[in-house]
């Protein structure tokens, strides 16, 4: 064959074909092992202990139990004793996050203050709920020795069951102080919490109000950013010359006013303070010129990047669903993460029963089964970083779609559905492929952080410098590989080929138009940037006048600071996918000007724009 031939063309949207078969197998094979691990927890017991409870004994409230070998007090039948009650809620041990106090199943949970073991009879004459252990009867808790071990310390808070979980609570948070204090160290008493709580609840109202004004605020941003990218590059090149034509002018004036002012007579410190303003003067001096050289190079370049913000907001007009998508995204990962959480739970609770060193239950997984805490995590990582490549994958399905259709109106009805759909029916095992590749570098670098974390202030200087360096390049090399998967999906979605021939093509292109990704990614990036300022600034500002009128509660900087975490939140999700939607718009025309030079056949698929 001729050597034209041999290469393989870019041929956009011509065909689909299933891409990287034997990983969606692989990931549909490890989907069903983390629904083992569900089904193991549940079939286990784990779900009733989680949900209904159990005492120290390993009694499950609400129901009969059977009998633990060498355990009194188990195997009762507590059907009418439905809640857990511990006698010391207050007793956290913050090192294994447990409450480490005896617990009880009481059919019934303190709704007042007990003050003394007499009322703690009195309560269970009236109300028929012992809340001291089985085996001391109410006519005994004021007369009995045992007593002050087997009751409750007093005074006993108020307290009331949590829904659908069956546990005592104490009503006044400030039973919790210490480890509240433990996890916010600025607060020093129990008073400061509740007042920065009530500050919350007060004005939730207004939190709720200008969280959904950041979210206008982003969705308006997103359509008005293309007329408004030209002049934030303007202000940002000016911003630039000046500072460095103005610190390279202040620079020489101190170095002319200091020698000039030099006296015959001068110390060592003087002279070598005159060496060192003129060793910054030459250097900014340089670096002012390297950088006018850059810009001046470069200026083509960012009219590309403010084109491509100007495209980029045509395709927004054109698909308007792709403002919707970081909201589904979203959901799909809480849902995720809402099962991921209910069945670590379940391990928590999973396990034969065990006593443990004070003669009291606990519920141990043994054998390998033990190790299910590690594949559970590792599904974590890798089904969150699946929907997030799933993501990638639509937007720029999507926008390739819009990108090389040249009669726009002959466009889907819903690109973004197509996406989807092409998606599901050829692209799975390339998303899984993508998102496993950033799961090996996730995990490692997690590791590093919890030994770096456990280890803080044993290790030494270079254990110390030399975990910090690990995490550092792993952090590096997992941002390369994410902007890599990015670019290879949008290959994929252009080309239909597998997950690596599409990541060498991407890359090929990008390392052809070096200076072109050097341009969007340092202009651009601060562009967006200053968006997720604005918007933070804004929110910030509306929070700061319409809280000022609160008078209700002493403390306003927690709901201040939740408004403001919460819009840049907002701020990056939506900027994030103009971002991707530029990434896509330039790989597809860097595609377009290497494979298209304008003449008849050949005629490019790019925006006016563009051109």
């Amino acid at each position: 064959s001729s050597p034209k031939s041999s290469k393989r063309e870019w041929k956009p949207l011509e065909d689909h074909s299933c891409t990287d078969v034997p990983w969606l197998l692989l990931f549909i094979i490890f989907c069903i092992g983390m629904g083992f691990i569900c089904g193991y927890s549940i079939a286990t017991g784990a779900a009733a202990r989680l949900l209904s409870g159990y005492d120290s004994y390993g009694n499950i409230c609400g129901q009969k139990n059977a009998k633990v070998e060498g355990i009194v007090n188990s195997g009762l039948d507590l059907t009418h004793k439905k809640y857990v009650f511990f006698l010391d809620p207050c007793n956290v041990d913050l090192v294994h996050q447990k409450i480490k106090s005896l617990a009880l199943c009481v059919s019934a949970c303190p709704r007042k203050e007990l003050k003394t073991l007499a009322d703690v009879q009195k309560f269970a004459e009236t109300n028929g709920s012992t809340l001291c252990s089985y085996e001391l009867q109410p006519s005994e808790y004021t007369t009995d020795p045992r007593a002050a071990k087997l009751c409750p310390k007093y005074p006993v808070p108020e307290s009331a069951p949590i829904p659908f979980f069956h546990r005592c609570a104490p009503v006044n948070i400030s039973c919790y102080a210490k480890f509240a204090e433990a996890l916010i160290t600025f607060v020093s008493d129990s008073s400061v919490l509740h007042r920065l709580i009530s500050g919350v609840m007060t004005s939730k109202e207004i939190i709720m109000g200008l969280c959904l004004l950041s979210l206008v605020l982003s969705m308006i941003l997103m359509v008005i950013i293309r007329y408004i990218s030209r002049v934030l590059v303007w202000i940002l090149t000016i911003l630039v010359i000046m500072g460095s034509l103005g610190g390279t002018g202040v620079l020489w004036w101190l170095y002319a006013k200091q020698r000039a002012s030099a006296s015959a007579v001068e110390t060592q410190i003087a002279k070598d303070n005159l060496q060192a303003l003129l060793i910054y003067a030459i250097s900014a001096t340089v670096f002012t010129v390297i950088l006018f050289l850059i810009m001046l190079i470069m200026r083509k370049r960012v009219a590309l990047t403010i084109a491509l913000f100007h495209v980029a907001g045509k395709v927004f007009i054109h698909l308007p669903l792709l403002v919707f998508q970081p909201f589904w995204t979203f959901f799909v990962l809480i849902l995720f993460w809402a099962y991921w959480i209910t069945v670590l739970l379940f391990l928590g609770t999973t396990g034969n029963p065990v006593p443990n060193e004070e003669g009291f239950v606990e519920f141990r997984v043994v054998g390998p089964l033990k190790y299910m805490w590690w594949y559970h995590v590792v599904g974590l990582i890798w089904i969150s970083e699946f929907i997030l490549a799933c993501q990638q994958m639509t937007v720029a399905g999507a926008v390739v779609t819009y990108y090389f259709t040249r009669e726009k109106r002959n466009l889907p009805f819903t690109p973004i559905l197509a996406s989807v759909n092409r998606l599901i029916c050829y692209h799975l095992g390339t998303v899984a492929k993508g998102s496993f590749i950033i799961t090996l570098v996730k995990i490692p670098r997690m590791i590093l952080m919890y030994i770096h974390t456990q280890l803080k202030g044993k290790e030494n200087a270079c254990a110390r410098c030399m975990l910090k360096a690990c995490i550092c390049c792993l952090w590096c090399l997992e941002k390369c590989l994410t902007y890599l998967n990015q670019n290879a999906y949008t290959a994929t979605a252009i080309n239909s080929t597998n997950f690596c021939t599409s990541a060498k093509d991407a890359f090929v292109i990008l390392v052809e138009n070096a200076l072109r990704v050097a341009a969007i990614n340092t202009v651009g990036d601060f562009m967006l940037f200053l968006g997720k300022v604005l918007i933070v600034c804004s929110t910030g500002l509306a929070g700061i006048m319409l809280l000022n009128y609160q008078r209700d509660y002493t403390i306003w900087v927690l709901p201040l600071i939740i408004v403001c975490l919460f819009a840049f939140l907002v701020a990056h999700c939506f900027l994030s996918i103009y971002e991707m939607v530029v990434d896509v718009l330039f790989l597809c025309f860097a595609i377009d000007t290497k494979y298209n030079d304008g003449s008849p056949g050949r005629e490019f698929y790019m925006d006016k724009v563009l051109m």
